[in-house]
């Protein structure tokens, strides 16, 4: 089958190399334009562009799909199908109509709960025990289509949105060679919008920790927030990103050291408490707690 691919993070660069390794003629690659990264800020490519150029496929990285020649371009190449993978940019009509079997999403829940752009965070920041793979039937609507082929998948108890957005890359990329090597043979099922949750960008204000909520509350922030932004609080005087925690049956006072020894640092939550096991601090690199604690000032701590 003739594959146009649209996406950007490693996530979709999953799928695009299991596309290609399909047979499935993969026609051309929409990616995000080139972005300042690291702490150089020098431009680098996507994820998926890195894959296409190791493919040798054409790569087209237009700053928006309703202007330029991009959609031109795209119509030429004549796909039979094109996939769509957390690209970034939303597809007007115009794209929508170009493949002649129309445009394959693979979205990261089990729709029509977390439509929108952050499923996973979202996902672990609400407590589900279970998330999945949908490929999804693109229409107008924001991931409204018809759900096409559906792989659920529970969630650990200690997992981070690091790692469950591997697994459910590893998941997608299986999904959507299934969903094409049978596209005759699927029948959407139209999702009920009744039961529909959005899934709304993540900012950094989400990902600041309130010592005050409950410990279960804080233990699936700072794992929703691992590997970005890093969720970050307020420990001993000093912002902290805390990347590593574990949930304590220790209490005291919202926010107070509570306990500490050479190997933790526990700090009181409104219910419960959280034993810290890797932390940053601003400008510095991840440390063991205990390496933190023996940097940290005494007076402080």
């Amino acid at each position: 089958m003739r594959v146009a691919f649209a996406g950007t993070p490693p996530f979709a660069a999953r799928a695009l190399e299991a596309i290609a390794s399909a047979g499935h003629e993969v026609c051309a690659v929409l990616t995000q334009p080139d972005r300042p990264a690291g702490r150089g800020l020098r431009l680098a490519s996507s994820a998926v562009a890195e894959t296409a150029a190791r493919l040798g496929i054409e790569t087209l990285k237009p700053i928006s799909l309703k202007q330029g020649d991009a959609p031109a371009r795209l119509s030429v190449m004549a796909p039979d199908v094109m996939v769509v993978a957390a690209y970034g940019l939303l597809l007007p009509g115009t794209v929508l109509a170009i493949p002649k079997r129309g445009c394959l999403n693979i979205h990261a829940s089990l729709l029509p709960r977390w439509r929108g752009a952050a499923p996973i965070q979202r996902a672990l920041l609400a407590g589900d025990t279970r998330c999945g793979i949908c490929i999804m039937q693109m229409e107008a609507g924001l991931d409204t289509g018809p759900v096409l082929l559906e792989r659920p998948r529970d969630i650990g108890p200690r997992e981070t949105a690091g790692e469950l957005t591997d697994a459910l890359a590893a998941l997608g990329a299986e999904a959507i060679v299934d969903a094409l090597a049978h596209l005759d043979e699927l029948v959407g099922r139209k999702q009920d919008s009744t039961c529909a949750t959005y899934a709304s960008k993540i900012s950094r204000a989400d990902a600041r920790i309130d010592w005050t909520e409950p410990s279960a509350v804080v233990d699936r922030q700072i794992r929703a927030f691992n590997p970005v932004p890093g969720a970050e609080g307020l420990v001993a005087g000093e912002i902290l990103k805390v990347w590593k925690a574990e949930p304590s049956s220790a209490s005291g006072s919202a926010g107070e050291i509570v306990a500490r020894d050479a190997q933790s640092l526990v700090i009181a939550c409104g219910q419960g408490a959280m034993s810290l096991r890797e932390v940053q601090r601003p400008g510095g690199k991840r440390l063991p707690i205990r390496e933190y604690l023996r940097g940290a000032h005494p007076s402080k701590i």
